[in-house]
């Protein structure tokens, strides 16, 4: 039998007047897991994590943590610490007072107080820092500023609202790095509220990801990004190639399918889909040749209307007719080897039709 999850999320809605800004979410989050919700701006990750913080009341429905009933229980009662965007670092403390700060409001012993301090500065790496003020560090070190005293206080579950938003991009891929070493060493429940979708998937254990108040998915990062439920989740994570279709019917290997630019195809897929489906291939699994390419794939002739260098791998954009648009990701293996494509060339994309997903909402 698996543990009880640590929060459980009962049809929570809330609602700002005529705005409903969580639409009756249920989900349960493990004990010891990074969990991420993802999701555009306003669709209402962070509404949902100030529900659970105690900081907004559900205008319906339940927060369970740790299996107690969060209905009227104070912010400050709660078994979890926040760290805001924002980090709210007291300018005017130095990083030891700032990070001493919530066990000194909660009465805690003086004699407890220093060693716990000593011991937090650590867990996040600034050991010899304690008498700097926040204008004298770096916006990594501030944000582990806050991490530090969220932590200090020992919660079952630390809130992270978009705590890596401010860094800039080199910074942030660091931060990410040390978030995933912090909460396997503290061994606590992570819920970090993020609409970066890298950030999401090379952080999290688990994503949800939501759109106008719902969650539409709740999946593992490799299972959300090569089997998204639904045209919004594969479309919002990560970049797609999306084509309309329509199911025609059964065939000897899947399903008979019309598609916008592909003509008629073969894939496998559920018997009871019908009607019309969505058909999505990922840039990173579309080839690129000169020649026609042999054997089973899907093939289109095409123009390369577009080049995108990024140093590690570029973007390769092909109109292939009728106003269609194919997006082709080619890593740059050879630093010797000048890229032999360029506007204007005359090309193939190809892809296996295994790599086709099929979405059917």
């Amino acid at each position: 039998m698996s543990a009880a999850p640590i929060i459980e999320v009962d049809a929570v809605t809330k609602r700002f007047g005529p705005i409903l800004a969580v639409d009756g979410v249920s989900l349960a989050i493990r004990r010891n897991e990074l969990f991420a919700l993802l999701g555009p701006s306003g669709c209402g990750k962070t509404t949902l994590l100030r529900v659970l913080a105690g900081f907004e009341s559900a205008s319906a429905g339940r927060i369970l943590i740790d299996g107690e009933d969060m209905a009227g229980v104070a912010p400050n009662r709660r078994p979890v610490n926040m760290v805001f965007q924002s980090y709210a670092v007291f300018p005017h403390m130095s990083v030891a007072d700032n990070v001493a700060y919530g066990l000194k409001v909660s009465g805690t012993p003086a004699a407890e107080i220093g060693p716990r301090v000593a011991d937090a500065l650590a867990m996040v790496r600034l050991q010899g820092f304690e008498r700097r003020r926040p204008e004298q560090l770096s916006g990594g070190q501030r944000q582990r500023v806050a991490l530090a005293r969220a932590l200090i206080k020992r919660p079952k579950v630390l809130l992270l609202d978009e705590p890596l938003s401010a860094l800039d991009r080199k910074l942030r891929e660091e931060m990410q790095l040390e978030l995933v070493r912090l909460q396997q060493e503290v061994g606590i429940t992570f819920v970090i509220v993020t609409h970066d979708q890298e950030e999401a998937l090379s952080m999290a254990d688990r994503i949800a990801v939501m759109d106008q108040g719902r969650i539409l998915q709740t999946a593992p990062p490799g299972e959300l990004y090569e089997q998204p439920n639904c045209r919004m989740v594969a479309d919002f994570i990560g970049t797609t190639n999306l084509f309309p279709g329509r199911v025609l019917g059964r065939g000897a290997r899947g399903l008979r399918l019309a598609a916008e630019g592909l003509g008629e195809l073969e894939l496998a897929g559920d018997g009871a889909a019908a009607g019309e489906v969505g058909i999505a291939v990922r840039p990173e699994k579309v080839s690129i040749s000169r020649e026609r390419p042999e054997g089973d794939v899907i093939a289109l002739p095409g123009k390369i209307e577009q080049l995108a260098y990024f140093g590690d791998y570029s973007h390769v954009y092909v109109e292939a007719g009728a106003g269609l648009r194919i997006t082709c990701y080619r890593t740059n293996r050879s630093r010797r080897e000048p890229d032999s494509l360029a506007v204007g060339d005359s090309c193939w994309v190809f892809w296996h039709p295994a790599d086709c997903i099929l979405l059917t909402e």
